[in-house]
């Protein structure tokens, strides 16, 4: 007998309230200065396009954006540490695009702290591009950490972006 392996791939669904301890559990996990509660709890209230991503019935990602005239700011993504490096990020990059194109959003904006950098190098492969740096954008232990603006036009098509 043979067995087929197929895949895995994420599930996405709107993020809800009942999803916050999980996702509180991998931010924390993932950064060492991480959202609050109550970050997330004001980006489901205000209406952001909020997602979770499940792989075999466990959250193992999520992602949150605002999207207003034409544009989107990414505020948050994360793979939880157990599921990083499988394509994942790649999953729910091209997932958040697709809402994003829904939305008609023209361009998408990110910040990302430039010792981030294998997710610089992921948002390079999804079309991103740094345009400017934010001086002391990030709580550090020194002190503070730049962030790397990046921007994403929609109208990029590499790879079957959306």
């Amino acid at each position: 007998m043979n067995a087929v392996l197929r895949p895995l791939e994420i599930r996405f669904r709107p993020m809800c309230e009942k999803d916050i301890d999980q996702i509180l559990r991998i931010e924390r996990a993932a950064y060492p200065y991480p959202w609050t509660l109550g970050n997330f709890r004001d980006c489901l209230a205000s209406g952001y396009a909020c997602w979770t991503g499940e792989i075999e019935g466990e959250l193992a990602g999520y992602w949150l954006m605002m999207l207003a005239a034409g544009e989107g700011h990414i505020l948050n993504c994360c793979i939880a540490p157990n599921w990083q490096r499988r394509g994942f990020g790649h999953q729910l990059m091209q997932h958040l695009l697709a809402v994003a194109a829904g939305h008609q959003a023209r361009e998408l904006f990110l910040e990302v702290r430039l010792s981030n950098a294998a997710a610089i190098r992921l948002y390079e492969r999804e079309g991103f591009e740094a345009i400017a740096q934010r001086r002391g954008y990030y709580p550090a232990d020194q002190g503070r950490e730049d962030a790397l603006i990046m921007r994403r036009f929609m109208e990029d098509t590499r790879d079957g972006a959306v």
